[in-house]
């Protein structure tokens, strides 16, 4: 019996594998960006790997990299990324209402790697999903996140000190890259982005706080704003259903 669960838990084990490589595959453009980045922020290769080893989260790696470069303190850019990864407590309650019995402490360890590319693979299949499974899922993805960290990193370290400097703005596209897919599926995400660039310019313009304070009051702000919005929009619609 002992074999058998053995057994089990090793096929689960491949076909996490074998579902990570597409997503080891599309991380490594966006870990390399980091990487070089990282190398033209002031970060060293130690600290470049070293975040993406504890955090393994782009879009977060990516806020803490434009606020290092403001010189923001560390309990800002811990409150900012804090913000940005609070839908993790969804995907991850709901993802496990699909995993299969386990122990907690075996649970704990795989949900570190709950990214949005895993959680989408894992919530999409039809099996039930096994501990082998997310183990699988998330070798792949976290190895090829923190190495290709590492390796945009060196290339970066390569190149001539004025392209490495240059390659703040890469930044910046990179943020859009990340938005305008979110403004194009949802318009709730275009109102969002255009109010915290609002009150994040009258903040820093007017010099009422700090860049980093900044960024996480106009993020919290514009949430709020929007979501007050939402919510009384819809007691209207639901009059205008029953009438």
């Amino acid at each position: 019996m002992a074999d058998f669960a053995i057994g089990k838990e090793a096929t689960q084990f491949r076909k996490g594998i074998q579902a990570g490589i597409t997503i080891g595959i599309g991380y490594f453009p966006i870990a390399l960006t980091f990487g070089l980045l990282a190398k033209s922020s002031g970060l060293t290769i130690y600290e470049t790997v070293l975040m993406s080893l504890i955090v393994f989260a782009g879009a977060s790696q990516y806020i803490s990299l434009s606020l290092i470069t403001y010189g923001t303190g560390i309990f800002e850019i811990i409150l900012t990324t804090f913000i940005v990864n609070i839908r993790h407590f969804l995907m991850s309650a709901t993802l496990n209402e699909r995993t299969e019995e386990d122990l907690l402490l075996n649970k704990m360890l795989y949900s570190f790697g709950i990214t949005d590319e895993t959680f989408t693979v894992a919530a999409t299949r039809e099996e039930t999903v096994t501990s082998g499974f997310m183990v699988g899922l998330i070798t792949v993805s976290y190895s090829s996140w923190v190495i290709f960290s590492g390796v945009g990193h060196l290339i970066g370290a390569s190149l001539p000190k004025t392209l490495q400097e240059s390659m703040g703005v890469a930044l910046y596209a990179m943020f859009i890259g990340l938005l305008v897919p979110s403004m194009k599926k949802n318009v709730k995400v275009v109102f969002l982005a255009a109010l915290g660039a609002v009150f994040n310019s009258i903040l820093t313009v007017g010099h009422f706080m700090a860049q980093g304070w900044a960024i996480v009051t106009s993020t919290l702000l514009s949430a709020i704003i929007i979501e007050v919005v939402e919510a009384l929009k819809k007691p209207q619609r639901g009059g205008h259903d029953a009438e």
